[in-house]
């Protein structure tokens, strides 16, 4: 969901933050996949379908529950199974600990091993964020396992070139945000927490939607140690030249009103990729499935029936 390096600073372990819904949370059940010798945390929602979606979330170093603010998994996995994950480091997968591996790489593999978990050979795979940038990646290293690829306000192919906008839109929160970066530095965990509470109220088109996401209980976390090894791993790839081979129906869409990654971002993947389609959620942020959960769900619905 966030992909600045900034979150770098912070202290080595999970940060809550109010921002999710517990009832969600609290309904979650799932498996344990081992990935080599990291075991990740699995959950599937629905039982339908001939092939799995699965739903790849943001950060680097956030856990999947964060999705969970949005009803447009419930109402997908009416007619599929639609499963999700803690990426190792976060959640209940696998805890980060001081030279574990947490490459691109692995993260591929992770991925890999949910899906052969799920006993399909071909996926629908949908990443959002970060997660964009690893479905773009597993999508370039594994062609054969994919039917349809969904890439929602991802990252920039190449990890340096992602449009942020928040200096200009937002000057004043990021001028907040500066405040906490010395004591952030220092291990202060509740100057990082209001980081990331300051952050996350940037990322919507709607203040209401803001303050319905904002005023949840607490339950997501993030973990910056993850991002920190991730973004200094990401940094020596470019994958546009990998997106230029896709022969597989590919689903590019963003908020027009994102602020955490600019819509001219998903423009130029979509212009990377042979025969991709473009799609713009005009009244949202950088959560389109959460502000507008219909019309997600009809973007999503109409691409895979094709």
């Amino acid at each position: 969901m966030r992909c600045r390096a900034v979150f770098a600073t912070f202290a080595a372990l999970g940060i809550g933050f109010t921002s999710g819904g517990t009832s969600a949370q609290a309904a979650e059940t799932g498996k344990i996949v081992k990935s080599g010798n990291v075991s990740l945390f699995v959950e599937t929602r629905g039982a339908g379908g001939a092939r799995p979606l699965i739903m790849v979330n943001g950060g680097p170093g956030f856990d999947h529950l964060y999705v969970h603010c949005s009803s447009a998994w419930d109402t997908l996995a009416k007619h599929r199974r639609v499963i999700f994950y803690d990426q190792r480091g976060t959640g209940r997968s696998t805890a980060y600990k001081a030279g574990m591996s947490c490459t691109l790489a692995d993260q591929i593999a992770d991925l890999e091993a949910v899906r052969a978990s799920l006993g399909s050979p071909k996926i629908d795979l949908l990443g959002h964020s970060w997660g964009g940038y690893l479905v773009m990646a597993y999508a370039a290293r594994h062609p054969e396992a994919i039917a349809h690829l969904m890439i929602i306000d991802s990252a920039a192919p190449k990890w340096g070139d992602t449009e942020f906008i928040f200096k200009y839109i937002f000057p004043d929160a990021l001028e907040r945000q500066e405040a906490f970066q010395f004591a952030e530095a220092l291990g202060d965990t509740e100057a990082a927490r209001q980081d990331v509470h300051e952050y996350l109220q940037l990322l919507f088109y709607d203040p209401a939607h803001r303050d319905e996401f904002m005023s949840h209980a607490d339950g997501y976390h993030y973990y910056p140690a993850v991002n920190q090894a991730l973004n200094g791993d990401l940094a020596r790839y470019d994958l546009g030249p990998e997106l230029k081979k896709y022969r597989f129906p590919t689903l590019v869409a963003t908020g027009r009103y994102d602020i955490n990654v600019a819509p001219s971002t998903a423009w130029k993947i979509h212009n990377l990729i042979p025969g991709s389609k473009f799609v713009v959620f005009e009244k949202s942020g950088h959560l389109p499935y959460f502000e507008e959960p219909e019309k997600f769900v009809a973007a999503i619905e109409d691409f895979l029936a094709h």
